[in-house]
């Protein structure tokens, strides 16, 4: 959607500008270089600046200084060009042409104008627009940055200035050379800093789409740490479509992952409005639970509303689709051992006998309908609908009771 409004406009166009060059990279690249651009484009904007200044003083006089500081905003407008070079070309020849430039400025203006405190920008720059995987290239900048500092200090005392100042003159210049410093550096480690944080609440974001709230926080305060608990009371629904993989042959791959992202984007609102938590999809199954990690003494019920929810969800997905497609919901309660697992690829799981019942109570069950064992219905019959569902033989549980939450009383 396109932005609308004066400050949209502007916002786009800013985002263009900073963004220049660096299609081709990336994302952890194109956020270094977006730094490098907007350090490119202050540069340009304060050089031009300072050339105009030198102009209604005395352009002939500072005929030099003014060429000089034109060819520095040439080359500050050049670096998203030199991006499509190398991903380190535009950093290195910024900072070559400014080393230069600055030395040349001092040559002729003296230390007393302050030109050589920019070289102080190299104290932090280096760190922002090589990355910290090129740090030799760093120190070297780093190091390059003082000795002309101090070189351009020692060696160019007023006496030595080519161009004859008044000390008012001398005065300006060198508050304007301490503001584009401070200015530099300010924005080079605003900027970074901005965009580190916006990286940062991207992972989180992702870490949440994956994990629950409590064990992200629990990564982050105590990284490499074993996550696992037992759960004495805890309840485990499991989702299953019938018909799916008949549906997905008729329907091709785009299609077919069109639909399950709207079912399961339904589900999630749904996971989220009920306040159960959803451990992980399995093709066209979805797992869910509730009262894990944290605690829950209305988990059951929770899970109960979630399964008649979701029951309505897939009917409209299915409808709005025009895909022949139902689905088998079941769930059971109790003990269960939950648990992040692996160490790159992780995930937060749950398992144990609870989990297998829960399991079977769905692939057991009818289509269209919602099973669960007997002690889940003693357990919510004064405050919902059964029918009996009969005795099921169930695979490495034996005989258990079984029935069909129908609805909620009212």
């Amino acid at each position: 959607m396109a932005p609308t409004g004066l400050s949209g406009r502007l916002a786009l166009i800013l985002e263009r500008l900073l963004a220049a060059g660096t299609s081709q990279y990336d994302e952890e690249t194109r956020r270094r270089l977006r730094v490098l651009n907007l350090v490119s484009y202050i540069i340009a904007v304060a050089t031009f600046a300072y050339a105009m200044q030198y102009m209604l003083i005395d352009a002939r006089h500072f005929a030099p200084v003014i060429n000089i500081n034109l060819g520095l905003v040439v080359v500050a407008l050049l670096v998203p060009v030199m991006h499509r070079v190398h991903e380190i070309a535009a950093g290195l020849w910024l900072a070559g042409c400014e080393c230069i430039a600055l030395y040349a400025l001092t040559h002729y203006l003296g230390r007393d104008a302050g030109i050589h405190l920019q070289y102080l920008v190299l104290a932090a720059a280096p760190f922002v627009i090589m990355g910290l995987k090129r740090m030799w290239l760093v120190g070297v900048l780093v190091l390059l940055g003082l000795v002309l500092h101090l070189v351009s200090w020692f060696g160019y005392p007023p006496q030595r200035a080519l161009l004859k100042i008044d000390q008012h003159t001398l005065d300006l210049i060198y508050v304007n050379a301490s503001i584009t410093t401070v200015l530099l550096i300010a924005a080079s480690v605003y900027y970074a800093y901005y965009l580190a944080r916006k990286a940062q609440r991207e992972v989180d974001r992702l870490l949440h789409n994956v994990l629950p709230a409590s064990i992200v926080q629990r990564l982050k305060e105590r990284p490499g740490e074993a996550i696992a608990n037992r759960v004495d009371e805890a309840s485990v629904m499991f989702i299953d479509l019938v018909g799916f993989t008949t549906l997905a042959g008729q329907l091709g791959p785009v299609r077919t992952v069109e639909f399950l992202g709207n079912l399961f984007n339904g589900l999630d609102e749904l996971v989220s409005e009920h306040g159960v938590e959803k451990i992980k999809t399995i093709g066209d199954a979805y797992m869910i639970a509730a009262g894990v990690p944290q605690a829950d003494a209305d988990h059951l019920h929770k899970i109960a509303r979630m399964a008649l929810a979701a029951q309505s969800c897939v009917k409209k997905s299915a409808s709005g689709a025009g895909a022949p497609i139902e689905c088998r919901i079941g769930f059971a309660s109790g003990c269960v051992m939950a648990g992040v697992i692996g160490t790159k690829k992780f995930s937060y799981d749950v398992w144990g006998q609870t989990v297998n019942v829960a399991s079977r109570m769905e692939s057991y069950g009818k289509t269209g309908a919602v099973m669960v064992p007997l002690d889940v219905k003693q357990k919510l019959q004064e405050r919902f609908l059964f029918e009996p569902a009969g005795i099921k033989q169930i695979k490495g549980e034996g005989e258990i009771e079984c029935w069909y939450l129908t609805g909620e009383k009212p």
